[in-house]
């Protein structure tokens, strides 16, 4: 039976006691204080005890408990604000906040002007973007406390957020008017700039303007004040003061882009001869600044340009600037620059090599590191234009030169890398790593190299030389939200065919998602303390957005990929289908695959005891740490088990909660629609299909990969018989224009001849014939395989990609048999690249690389003895 009961003085004090208990943390004496209230006959069933014991236990991380009590409590006493109040706190420790602002508007009901609760109530709708409920709250708030500056501060906000400007400003004039004004308050300074930041989102900037030249002394950004200005005075066309505003601001520092480029603006510069006064001017001013030297080079063109560009690239050269080459990329995209760097570089290394200058003439003399970083500059060069060979051999003569230079190693791992060696790549890169084994930076780019060479316990190896000591490397850089590594551990795993750990890897990027959405509540009080609320709106603006980040984007595409091969090949009927083969088999290949599975078990077994290990020193690691670190904010992870996420009983629904966030926040992706296009293929939603394919059309409407999907798209829709009638009636009228009355065999035969001199083009158009038509599998598969040199794009990843598909048996037996005949086309193309190469050429060269290094070893051990 629910009792309303008051407590007399005494338990009353009891319970006073745990409150405060609660409060300072000391979770112990609160159970006691709550024991000796509920040990009472009397009040044994006092609702708002029992809750707060609840709370007590949740703090200790006793869930079941503590939802046990609470509940109770909560039947004892529905009419109390404290056990409602109590029960949105355990929601919201269970990240169920929906529920939370459902048990906070209960608990309102019964006390309506209890300030804690609202204040909980608006974190929570702020945290979930209810900025209707935000906007009451806050004004309720701000009825029962309008002394307090957050009260203000949020109740602007609130009307800011909803973008009703005008409201919001007043608000926050009404505010300021308060404010004291001492000579120096950089929160005051703060407020002003939010004020400012308001009137320029209502679209005021003349306003806007007017309020920063207002307030200019009691602003104490003065940068942020300047750089502001003069964005104003551009926009409304008052360029003579904006030109005077930046030419302070590059006093201040000469190297910044972004003011030149609005000087130019100001100024009015529009031909090159304009813009070039500038920069010459810059020069003079300032003649150690690398900026006005460097960004003429993007406009300039003929004898002017080679001029400035020879004397840019020999002042590099001679000072030794490794990223001289990033620097001057951005150029390679104009033809007759790229040609012009070379000719340049090919000239400079030609009369340095003859007469150690970079005049013909011989004079000035160089120092023999010009020469070295002359080399260094045209191997990238020769990397980037898909040189291979000419990259190795100019990298190979400077180390002969300068055998002790990292960046040499680097370079000639990264060249391997681009030619399609990996494991080359990760010997040299391991190489360079041991040359300073202080770098991280070099230490990162070797555990990449090996992840990309899907050597993934060496890369965990070589990255536990920086993690905290105690704790697996793996599990220390998932602490430390490590997204670069995970998600090249998951595309390594999806190479090596360990789905499991591939998804593993991809949900623990999501959790580190989630989790920096959660942090948010830290911020919602703190920016107001510190009124900091520019970086605030901003920072809930970059949260909006937060899925859209390329790290997000690149592990959501894996694990869709993953998920769509385990929809299509099921880990069980794969092994199934291995065990119903081994009958048919030779027994010299049943052989082979019976010591193949004793190496693997051999394998796995040496991978459990190592991963006991680790478990044991994460146990040892788990004892020493601090019982109070347990949090309420911190609910239970269910634990990621890969055999579990490789035999989902829904693929299709695990990939779809990957591809929400993208078609919201990363619409402008063409990846995004054509992975949608793939569930929604293999769920039969043809509306949905019709919809990628149409915001694939709006994105990127020469894409390929897109022409494939409208094609397979065309041909499901006129060859089930699934469709209904009113439903194709709908297709029909819906269709773009360039789609209506096409097949998908017009519609290949039309892209194939468009695109006849680009082979990818061509690849696509040979899968959608294969796939459409397997009676045309012989003209399909020619039409993958050619390789003639006029082709475009016939680079090492279209090829690789090729080689992958008739090995997949994307284009049937025949694309198998043709096979090998294509790889040993391709390796005479590529002779570098390691996935065209025999294994057997492989495991020999092995042998050569190891009975060299043996060789060499020996030798240094007869020299030191």
């Amino acid at each position: 039976m629910p009792s309303n009961v008051t407590l007399p003085p005494k338990e009353n004090a009891l319970f006073k006691r745990i409150l405060k208990c609660y409060e300072q943390k000391q979770y112990k004496n609160g159970l006691k204080f709550a024991k000796q209230i509920l040990t009472n006959p009397k009040f044994s069933e006092h609702g708002e005890t029992q809750a707060m014991k609840g709370l007590i236990l949740n703090c200790l991380g006793r869930k079941e408990e503590a939802y046990d009590h609470v509940r109770r409590g909560l039947t004892n006493d529905l009419k109390s604000h404290v056990c409602w109040h109590v029960y949105g706190l355990l929601q919201r420790s269970d990240k169920k906040y929906a529920e939370a602002i459902k048990c906070y508007r209960n608990a309102l009901k019964w006390d309506k002007d209890n300030i804690q609760i609202l204040r909980d109530l608006s974190l929570l709708q702020i945290q979930m973007r209810d900025l209707e409920g935000y906007k009451e709250t806050r004004h309720q708030l701000f009825q029962l406390r309008p002394t307090q500056r957050a009260s203000w501060i949020g109740f602007a906000m609130s009307y800011h957020l909803m973008e009703d400007f005008e409201m919001a400003l007043k608000i926050l004039e009404e505010f300021r008017k308060t404010q004291k004004k001492p000579t120096y308050d950089y929160e005051y300074s703060e407020l002003l700039l939010y004020q400012n930041m308001v009137i320029r989102e209502s679209g005021d900037v003349d306003a806007a303007l007017s309020h920063l030249e207002l307030y200019e002394q009691a602003i104490c950004d003065k940068i942020t004040f300047k750089e502001t200005k003069g964005r104003y005075l551009l926009q409304l066309g008052r360029l003579k003061e904006a030109e005077s505003l930046y030419v302070e601001l590059l006093k201040r520092n000469p190297e910044n882009h972004e003011y030149y480029k609005q000087l130019e603006v100001a100024r009015e510069a529009n031909t090159s001869e304009e813009k070039l006064a500038i920069y010459v001017e810059y020069q003079e001013k300032f003649p150690r600044a690398q900026a006005p030297k460097r960004l003429p080079l993007n406009f300039l063109t003929g004898a002017e340009l080679e001029t400035r560009l020879s004397t840019y690239i020999r002042a590099a050269l001679r000072k030794g600037v490794p990223p001289l080459f990033v620097d001057l990329r951005p150029l390679y995209l104009v033809p007759e620059k790229f040609q012009l760097i070379e000719t340049l570089l090919t000239s400079f290394l030609d009369n340095q090599l003859k007469v150690s200058s970079f005049e013909s003439s011989g004079s000035p003399q160089e120092s023999p590191t010009s020469l070295l970083w002359t080399y260094y500059f045209l191997s990238q060069h020769y990397d980037y234009k898909s040189d291979y060979q000419g990259a190795l051999d100019l990298v190979n003569t400077a180390i002969e030169h300068t055998p002790t230079l990292i960046e040499l190693f680097t370079l000639k791992g990264k060249i391997y890398k681009h030619a399609g060696d990996p494991e080359e790549a990760v010997k040299w890169l391991d190489e360079a790593q041991s040359m300073d084994t202080a770098d991280r930076y070099i230490n990162c780019k070797a555990a990449k190299y090996m992840l990309r060479a899907n050597k993934v316990a060496e890369a965990e190896a070589m990255c536990g030389k920086f993690t905290r000591e105690g704790v697996p490397a793996m599990d220390n850089l998932n602490e430390m939200q490590c997204m670069w590594f995970q998600s090249e551990c998951a595309l390594a795993y999806q190479r090596l065919g360990q789905f499991g750990e591939s998804l593993k890897k991809c949900s623990e990027i999501d959790r580190h998602f989630t989790e920096i959405i959660e942090d948010q509540f830290d911020f919602h009080t703190y920016c107001m303390r510190k009124m900091t609320l520019k970086a605030y709106v901003d920072l809930l603006r970059l949260e909006n957005q937060l899925r859209s980040h390329k790290f997000y984007e690149k592990t959501a595409a894996v694990a869709i990929k993953t998920y769509i091969r385990l929809h299509d090949k099921p880990l069980q009927e794969a092994d199934s289908n291995n065990d119903k083969n081994c009958d048919e088999l030779d027994p010299s290949e049943l052989k082979k695959r019976k010591n193949k599975a004793k190496k693997a078990k051999r394998k796995a077994e040496q991978e459990k005891a190592m991963a006991e290990q680790d478990k044991k020193r994460k146990e040892l690691h788990n004892k020493n740490k601090k019982k109070n670190e347990e949090e309420l904010d911190s609910p239970a992870k269910d634990e990621l088990i890969p055999e579990k996420l490789e035999r989902p009983e829904e693929p299709l629904e695990e990939a779809a909660k990957f591809l929400t966030p993208l078609l919201t926040l990363a619409t402008n992706n063409i990846n995004t629609h054509l992975l949608a296009f793939e569930i929604y293929l293999r769920k039969g939603k043809v509306l949905l299909m019709l919809r990628s394919i149409k915001q694939g059309l709006v994105v990127d409407p020469t894409n390929y990969q897109l022409q494939s999907c409208i094609g397979r798209f065309l041909h499901f829709v006129a060859t089930s018989s699934t469709i209904p009638d009113e439903l194709k009636k709908v297709l029909r009228s819906s269709l773009p224009p360039t789609l209506e009355g096409k097949t998908c065999s017009e519609l290949n035969t039309d892209f194939l001849a468009k695109h006849k001199e680009e082979l990818p083009a061509q690849v696509i158009g040979a899968r959608v014939l294969a796939a459409v038509e397997p009676k045309r599998m012989e003209e399909a598969v020619k039409m993958a395989t050619q390789l003639d040199p006029s082709l475009i794009n016939r680079n090492l990843e279209t090829c690789r990609e090729v080689l992958e598909l008739l090995n997949q048996g994307d284009f049937g037996v025949l694309g198998k048999n043709s096979a090998e005949k294509y790889k040993e086309a391709c390796r005479e193309i590529f002779p570098i690249a390691k996935c065209f190469k025999n294994s057997l050429v492989v495991v020999s060269e092995k042998e050569v690389t190891n009975n060299l290094s043996n060789h060499t070893s020996s030798q240094e051990r007869d020299i030191e003895s």
